[in-house]
């Protein structure tokens, strides 16, 4: 386990009951633990900007399977991005609708790339890229 450095944080008169509120209603047992995951969660925002750092991430789309091609255009688009791509699930969400769910690593911006490619492939309803690090 990390060794733990201790510091102090000022809080204003109003922000420190809105911080405590906020860390109940997501279940954080101290405020320590909530201050770390929202400091980590800038650090991966941060390497989200940085083009060449390698990443993972989610890429989820929705799509209509009676729309014409959007089924093969998608395939396509996949097969051409080999080393991006490490799983894909596709899930019938109804008689109609598709959810595929892509899990990416690379570079960010061949991530990104890849993702904005497939979101605006035609047929394409939905989509949302998240990416995340360590």
């Amino acid at each position: 386990m990390e060794k733990i450095t201790r510091k102090s944080i000022a809080f204003g008169k109003k922000e420190l009951p809105q911080f405590d509120r906020m860390i109940a209603k997501r279940g954080y047992k101290n405020r320590s633990e909530a201050v770390r995951d929202l400091v980590r969660d800038s650090l991966v925002k941060e390497k989200t900007e940085d083009p060449k750092s390698k990443m993972m991430a989610t890429l989820t789309i929705v799509y209509n399977h009676h729309d014409h091609d959007v089924q093969h255009n998608l395939t396509h688009i996949q097969h051409h991005h080999p080393g991006l791509i490490i799983s894909a699930m596709h899930t019938h969400m109804n008689k109609d609708d598709c959810m595929e769910v892509i899990v990416l690593r690379g570079k960010v911006r061949d991530i990104k790339s890849l993702g904005e490619m497939m979101i605006a492939a035609k047929g394409v309803r939905h989509g949302k890229l998240v990416l995340t690090g360590n």
